[in-house]
């Protein structure tokens, strides 16, 4: 019930003045402006006739007309509704400092530039949003250093005056520069839980390629400790897969590890893929803790039909598709030590396929698996170990992975099983499989530790604690590190100068030394250099291979070094 209070009584008496203030503090409390404008203005009427009755009172007062127990009776009503008027206004100031906040454009808005250690980043102060724009840039040179080479016009060639001290020499390889990696992207958030990468690579190996994706995905990450990723990119599988390839520290992965991933991972591989990440106790002083990972994807086949020459890739007339997953935990102690133990496998459903289907017969060749390799180096991009294709119905790949770090010292391997389950298989062959391992480590002898990356398990670089400054006197980080690997692509080989089994498969046996010093400028900059011996150990898997007429079961491996540097920029 509203009441409108006259504008000055002629008399106010105890019980008229009572019901005149209960109406006044009524319509205070009942009132339901449309509006700012209107909540305004019936504020400033009941100021307007709490002034009149305080007016009216004090007459009251002068005349002598009321017992002093009336007046106080009065005064304490207009108290009373002098205090609901001031709740009123305040409620309404609250209101109207709402609206205005909503109007104005959120303080999480405003963009923030940074530039840390040379890569440009814009973020909202909220951090819900953000760009960071990022490039890496690595070129290569190499010197080989190979005896009784062949023409560069094939990829083996006879030498010998004949019988058995006949045997063919590899192709020459090219000892020169490339831009091993050249890549240019962006990524960052969107609304807080969407992330999205976008990179676009121009490096090669041997030469350089034509602008292509190499990543393309959008990721959701609202299901803390998990997160959803679809697109183009490499997922997660294997210790020396995961590391990025800005911080490894040789010049390249381990040629075991080269071939693992690319079963069915890779880079620039479609895929969608759900993976977690989190710890188990603090690790402090007090106790040991541990961090976790576990990953699983369903991947189809590489991004991009351009190769290396300029030429283009024959279209599949289906895509293959895989199932890919991997688990590690890594205990450890403060920043004094961590161990990393982990599993992984990849799982081929069906290859490509590289002929035209025919139903319910399957067709020769239609499915195929490979394992090959380069030597860990790409300034040559000739692959020495290569099975060639095998029918397949699947194909598979499990490995090991362990690694430690003891505060500036670190040490990694894995061990590798690949293998195929045949598809036309006239014979009866059993299934061929192929293993191979690494074992690597660097002691970074400026003292700083190697980092482990716990969002993919793996170890990255170290931290530059006092980088390169002729002025200051600092020279940044030295590191220096090695390896050697062992990759065996050989299935039922059989004897120097034989003829194969039907069931043998002559890939070759591959094995590397390396070592390296690694100089770490700034966290922007790197040099590399690195020695390289390699020896490879095959047969000619048939008389003819390599456009030369040779003996059954001839050596086409070869033995050389090689001396590499690299020269990189990464923001």
């Amino acid at each position: 019930m509203k009441t409108k209070l006259p504008a000055r009584p002629c008399f106010l008496g105890r019980a008229a003045l009572a019901g005149l203030l209960m109406c006044g503090v009524a319509g205070a409390a009942l009132a339901a402006p449309r509006g700012p404008d209107a909540r305004d203005a019936k504020i400033h009427a009941l100021e307007q006739q709490l002034q009149t009755m305080q007016s009216d009172l004090a007459q009251l007062r002068s005349t002598g007309g009321v017992s002093d127990e009336k007046l106080a009776a009065i005064q304490a009503q207009m108290t009373a509704f002098a205090q609901q008027l001031d709740e009123v206004k305040a409620a309404t100031d609250t209101a109207s400092t709402d609206i205005a906040t909503l109007k104005a454009p959120p303080a999480g808005n405003t963009v923030v530039t940074t530039l840390g250690n040379g890569k440009p980043t814009f973020a909202t102060a909220d951090g819900r949003f953000s760009a960071n724009i990022h490039s890496v840039m690595q070129f290569d040179a190499a010197y080989y250093n190979q005896a009784a080479v062949g023409p560069l016009t094939s990829d083996f060639r006879r030498s010998g005056s004949g019988g058995g001290a006949e045997a063919a020499h590899a192709r020459q390889l090219n000892s020169g520069t490339t831009f091993r990696r050249a890549r240019l992207g962006v990524d960052g958030k969107v609304f807080g839980d969407f992330e999205y990468g976008a990179i676009y690579e121009f490096g090669g190996s041997g030469a350089e390629d034509a602008g292509h994706i190499h990543e393309l995905w959008l990721q959701y990450s609202g299901l803390k400790p998990f997160h959803i990723k679809v697109g183009a990119f490499e997922p997660i599988i294997g210790l020396q897969a995961s590391a990025s390839t800005g911080s490894l520290p040789l010049l390249e992965r381990p040629a075991p590890a080269e071939v693992g991933r690319n079963v069915a991972a890779g880079d620039s591989r479609s895929a969608i893929q759900i993976y977690g990440n989190g710890d188990i106790g603090s690790g402090g002083d007090s106790g040991i803790g541990a961090y976790w990972l576990a990953s699983a994807a369903l991947t189809g086949n590489t991004v991009g039909t351009i190769n290396s020459t300029g030429g283009s890739t024959a279209q599949p007339f289906g895509e293959q598709y895989a199932v890919i997953g991997r688990a590690a935990v890594a205990p450890f102690s403060g920043n004094d030590w961590l161990v990393h133990l982990g599993v992984h496998g990849q799982y081929v459903i069906k290859p490509n396929n590289s002929a035209p289907s025919v139903v319910g017969v399957p067709v020769a060749g239609q499915y195929t698996g490979q394992f090959r390799e380069r030597p860990e180096t790409r300034v040559d991009g000739t692959r020495l170990v290569d099975t060639g294709g095998i029918d397949a119905k699947h194909v598979y790949e499990a490995a090991l992975e362990g690694g430690a770090q003891v505060r500036n010292f670190y040490v990694e391997g894995e061990y590798f099983r690949y293998g195929v389950n045949r598809n036309v298989n006239p014979l009866a062959l059993p299934d061929p499989s192929f293993h191979g391992w690494y074992v690597e480590g660097s002691w970074v002898i400026t003292g700083e530790p190697r980092r482990y990356n716990r969002g993919n398990g793996a170890f990255d670089g170290p931290a530059v604690n006092a980088p390169f400054n002729l002025k200051a006197g600092t020279w940044g980080a030295l590191e220096l590190a090695g390896r050697y690997s062992d990759l065996n692509l050989n299935y039922h080989q059989g004897a120097l100068l034989t003829a194969a089994t039907p069931d043998a498969i002559r890939g070759g046996e591959q094995k590397i030394w390396t070592a390296g010093l690694n100089w770490y400028l700034n966290p922007t900059i790197r040099f590399m250099f690195d020695y390289q011996h390699v020896n490879v150990n095959r047969f000619a898997p048939v008389a003819n291979f390599g456009g030369g007429v040779l003996p059954a079961g001839a050596q086409v491996g070869q033995s050389y070094d090689a001396v590499e540097m690299r020269s990189q920029l990464q923001f």
